[in-house]
């Protein structure tokens, strides 16, 4: 029996529901589906050809040995030596910057709240300047990767203690992030400017990012914080969708909107800061990543968490197949990649905007 509600009955608005679901589910399978096809097909390219199938051989006979053979040993090593580390290494990292953008859009309520604009990457970056110019940091056999994570962390800590100090607003997060910006970014100028021209070099390329220095050993960390940091996030999913709908609001229902806002910008800062110590700056992300997520699955951020995090693998990881193979056998630095995708395909969902997505 059905409940009539003016025009629209009851098992309407459930039919209506699941289908919406279903749509939803069905996208996050097709981009798990996607990071698949994606870790076979770019690890056949290379200056050694290998074929999908035999990829995809040398990857499962490490777990089934008795159901799968290596085609070669020169294969062998290539797959696991030389570009499957890489490659997940960049999924992992696009991971961790899609949803750590998802999430600072939501709690910030600003479209273009993101690692990057909110002076996290500056920060980083002035302490991979500091360790490369100065020679100064912490810890000497990681200065560089050491310093970056620690100034990303240092940076967070301060919009966090500001708003803590003033009130966790939006505004005045957003607002301190733009100030760190602008202030780490001067910092690195003023470094490069008495600097000699090779430490400049050196800035300069870590500053647009390179999957160049992806290991097993880096993976294995970003993996165990990427295991940390992602389930509380998703666990907060249902808490972000009430905070969606105004502080007020989240307030009358329970929510503790302020201690909700600091504890997801430091888990997401902690992600941030932990991909950026071995990448370098990033842009672009963290910040489209949850914008295509939105545009095709809606708001509810149960699903825009995990698919941005599978979104963002998927562009960064693709960004960095195109960096390698564009102009063979120079390989591009991958921040500039992923301004030269993020930049159209931005305008293109400003264009084609939705209305009621965000």
């Amino acid at each position: 029996m059905s409940i009539d509600t003016g025009s629209i009955s009851l098992e309407k608005i459930e039919q209506e529901y699941t289908s919406f679901v279903g749509r939803k589910i069905i996208f996050l399978i097709v981009l798990l589906l996607l990071i698949v096809v994606l870790i076979g097909v770019a690890t056949t390219l290379g200056i050694i050809d290998l074929s999908v199938l035999e990829v995809y051989s040398v990857i499962f006979h490490k777990f089934l040995p008795q159901y799968f053979q290596v085609p070669s040993e020169v294969a062998d090593q290539v797959v696991w030596n030389i570009r499957l580390s890489r490659i997940l290494f960049g999924i992992f990292a696009g991971m961790g910057l899609g949803i750590a953008g998802a999430v600072m859009q939501v709690v910030l309520k600003n479209p273009l709240a993101s690692p990057y604009t909110l002076g996290i990457s500056s920060a980083a970056g002035f302490g991979a300047a500091l360790a490369i110019i100065m020679g100064w940091g912490f810890f000497g056999n990681f200065l560089i990767a050491g310093n970056a994570f620690i100034f990303a962390l240092i940076s967070s800590m301060f919009i966090v203690g500001i708003a803590r100090h003033k009130g966790a607003t939006p505004e005045i997060m957003i607002l301190s992030g733009i100030t760190i910006m602008y202030f780490f970014s001067a910092c690195v100028t003023l470094l490069e400017y008495f600097a000699d021209p090779d430490a400049v070099k050196g800035v300069v390329f870590w500053m647009v990012g390179s999957m160049g220095k992806a290991s097993w050993d880096k993976l294995g960390v970003l993996a165990c914080v990427l295991a940390v940091c992602l389930p509380i996030l998703i666990w907060k999913s249902w808490d972000f969708n009430i905070i969606s709908s105004g502080d007020e609001t989240a307030k009358s229902l329970g929510v503790d909107v302020d201690r909700l806002r600091n504890l997801s910008m430091i888990i997401s800062s902690l992600m941030v800061a932990s991909i950026v110590a071995f990448t370098g700056t990033i842009g672009f992300i963290g910040l489209v990543a949850p914008h295509i997520t939105r545009m095709i699955i809606g708001g509810d951020n149960k699903y825009v968490l995990p698919c941005s995090a599978l979104v963002g693998g998927l562009l960064l990881a693709g960004a960095d197949v195109v960096a390698q193979n564009i102009i063979p056998p120079v390989i591009l630095p991958i921040g500039v990649m992923t301004a030269f995708m993020g930049i159209p395909l931005f305008f293109y969902l400003i264009m084609r905007r939705r209305k009621g997505y965000w």
